[in-house]
């Protein structure tokens, strides 16, 4: 080994990073700082030297030695960690650190002397699946109610209700009240945000407020004042709110009585395209259906997947974790601007800050799926046919002709991970054994037993305004 060869050792550390050691000769620091040298004199002027001409003690002076050392220092570790990951086809995710930081080195750094230097950087993980096949899972099925396609008519008439003025009698449940109100805390007396209004119509339904206020209301006549004591749930979305006890100053403006309309061949014209009821609630009936069969298949496939990744042996490197919390935050970004909310003066930076905290779970389940699937594909030699992929993408392109300019790479990425994950699901039905089990909540009598309770079954899955704040 010659006296100008870098000398380099790799060894893993935790959670897919790696420490790369180099031992840097002092004929390449010695060729760093001359290079330094030459460089920056070129960029510099002196009067009574003509360009290039300036003798070295006084660039040396003019430029000083710190900087020189600073700049040689820069260059070296950019060229030896260009020839270090090339040399151990290294596959960093994030720019190198230095261990002991860059003052240290600095400090340590003599251009006529040997430079030792340990990088640190994340790398793509190596995940391992133990099991794959002959697994077990419990799945929980959803049940057909045929009372649904009732309350769906129900809600229907609701909307398609006439409001009718209300005078000679209390509000009651069902009714629609116009309020005004102002909510203050109980503890300290402060002003509830969100929690005043001069007018609103509020539904009077159970859960339709915080618990307190509804029952508040009922009873009360036109232009009566009343107030009224609640208390937060300890789950409410607002923080600060929970489970704190308030006191509502409460004025009944107005109060109107729905008056539903017949349910006949008329109502299902105008609540849906259907000819008569009799079609209205056969269809509202296969929708139900298909909603369930939709929403088990849903529960099999993710009980599948959360066993797999049970079966994942990851660490998980910090680098692709913050970058799937930015997808989320980004992801969250969007879906509020599509809602029309001026995201630009709605994500502070306190507020982004803690969702990159809240976030960071989730992305890290992301990951632990999305690395499972590749590695069963991986492990199964499950693929998708070029033939699938040119006929999905061409059956989109159809769909979408006509629309806005089209990224076929990007199109074409999506349906092969689209498909790719479709036949992935299907192999873990395939190879897997999941127990269907029916719930008490979904059980219409807890004693009634699915054949899939107490058999294991294969699972076949078809292959493959200012308001208070409301509960």
């Amino acid at each position: 080994m010659s006296a100008d060869t870098l000398k380099i050792k790799t060894s893993r550390l935790p959670k897919s990073r790696i420490a790369v050691e180099l031992e840097v000769p002092a004929m390449k620091c010695k060729a760093s700082y001359e290079e330094a040298i030459s460089r920056l004199s070129r960029s510099i002027k002196i009067p009574g030297f003509r360009k290039g001409k300036v003798p070295r003690a006084v660039i040396l002076q003019q430029i000083g030695i710190e900087r020189i050392k600073a700049s040689a220092l820069e260059n070296l570790i950019d060229g030896i960690w260009r020839e270090a990951i090339q040399s151990e086809s290294i596959e960093p995710l994030c720019e190198p650190e230095i261990d002991g930081g860059i003052e240290n080195l600095f400090q340590n750094f003599n251009p006529s002397k040997e430079l030792k230097v340990t990088l640190e950087t994340d790398v793509l993980p190596s995940p391992k699946l133990n099991n794959t096949k002959g697994l077990e899972v419990n799945s929980e099925s959803v049940l057909y109610e045929p009372k649904k396609v009732d309350e769906l008519i129900e809600q229907s008439r609701k909307q398609l209700a006439t409001l009718v003025p209300i005078e000679n009698r209390p509000a009651a449940y069902g009714d629609v009240a116009v309020l005004s109100f102002t909510g203050t805390y109980l503890d300290d007396g402060s002003e509830i945000e969100g929690g005043k209004s001069e007018s609103m119509d509020v539904d009077l339904e159970e859960g339709k407020m915080i618990p307190g206020f509804i029952e508040g209301v009922i009873g009360m006549s036109l232009n009566e004042e009343k107030e009224l004591k609640c208390e937060f749930p300890k789950d409410y979305p607002q923080e600060d709110s929970r489970g704190r006890k308030a006191i509502f100053q409460v004025k009944l403006k107005d109060l109107k009585a729905r008056e539903l309309p017949d349910l006949n061949d008329d109502f299902a014209q105008q609540a849906s395209d259907k000819k008569n009821m009799k079609e209205l609630k056969k269809d509202l009936e296969e929708k139900l259906k298909d909603d369930v069969k939709r929403r088990n298949e849903s529960n099999r496939q993710e009980a599948l997947l959360e066993r797999l990744i049970k079966e994942l042996e990851v660490e998980l490197p910090k680098t692709l974790i913050d970058q799937e919390v930015r997808n989320i935050i980004e992801q969250t970004a969007r879906r509020f601007a599509e809602q029309g909310m001026d995201v630009k003066n709605l994500f502070t930076q306190e507020l982004v800050k803690s969702l990159m905290e809240s976030s960071r779970e989730e992305a890290e389940n992301n990951l632990r799926r999305s690395l499972a699937l590749q590695e069963l594909a991986k492990t199964e030699n499950i693929t998708v046919e070029e033939k699938d992929i040119e006929k999905k993408t061409q059956e989109l392109n159809q769909e979408l002709s006509g629309k806005e300019k089209i990224d076929q790479n990007r199109l074409r990425e999506a349906v092969t991970d689209d498909l790719l994950q479709k036949k992935l699901l299907e192999w873990l039905a395939e190879n897997n054994t999941v127990i269907e089990t029916v719930s008490e909540t979904n059980s219409p009598k807890a004693a009634k037993k699915t054949k899939s309770e107490s058999t294991k079954s294969k699972s076949n899955s078809n292959k493959g305004q200012n308001s208070t704040p409301k509960k």
